[in-house]
């Protein structure tokens, strides 16, 4: 069976360590966390073994990075861009009750948790956070580093681009688009296209203000050329 790091030792790395635990599908050998604090603990019965550059000591290991917050979502964007590991290194974990038609496509790095369902033709691209309940219907397209939190829904044909966060319980109209590293707000109702690198939230959702820097310096990477993979 092959190993398997979670980077990150924090609400997300948790919640995908049960999932690669009831998925049964890879040895689990611990989380790396640049928290010193936290090195030569364990996390929910799973070891701490060390920093995230571990990663470079263990080669055979697969690795998924399990990372980020409302406050700062493009860590997993930084991390994957500091380790530059090749992509084969890079597990997909998908949940044993998460529901993936057989023309619907899931990128490496990408954890589903439990319940997801992608309905039809759907797109999920690299590094990509999908939390329990959410539902991808047909044609959607998710873009690398995306997060979209416990039962957001989109409908048919809808896209997240690169880095979006979509919040809990929000729904994307069929059909629209959500820019690149911008925020929708929990419980938000999404009618019209978000432009890259706003924060929208409400029901119908509004342009709230501009996205935190973190988020906004990952656009700027991304509009310059430079590989984020």
């Amino acid at each position: 069976m092959t190993g398997l790091l979670i980077v990150g030792a924090g609400g997300f790395a948790r919640e995908t360590a049960q999932a690669v635990r009831d998925a049964g599908a890879w040895s689990l050998l611990g989380h790396l966390d640049d928290n010193a604090g936290l090195h030569g603990t364990e996390v929910d019965g799973v070891p701490v073994l060390g920093g995230c550059d571990l990663v470079h000591d263990i080669p055979r290991a697969q690795v998924v990075i399990c990372v980020g917050n409302p406050r700062d979502y493009a860590a997993r964007a930084r991390l994957v861009r500091r380790l530059d590991l090749p992509q084969d290194r890079y597990a997909t974990v998908i949940h044993p009750t998460a529901a993936v038609s057989a023309t619907s496509e899931v990128g490496p790095g990408s954890v589903l948790l439990a319940h997801c369902d992608l309905t039809a033709a759907v797109r999920v691209g690299a590094h990509v956070a999908v939390m329990p309940q959410v539902v991808l219907t047909h044609d959607d397209v998710v873009e690398d580093f995306a997060t979209i939190a416990s039962g957001a829904r989109l409908g048919g044909g809808a896209r997240l681009e690169q880095g979006a966060y979509m919040g809990s319980g929000a729904l994307l109209r069929e059909g629209t688009a959500v820019g690149a590293w911008s925020l929708i707000g929990m419980g938000s109702t999404v009618l019209g296209d978000v432009p890259p690198g706003e924060i929208w939230a409400g029901s119908p959702a509004r342009r709230l203000r501009e996205a935190a820097a973190p988020a906004l310096d990952e656009l700027g990477t991304e509009r310059m050329g430079r590989p984020v993979r």
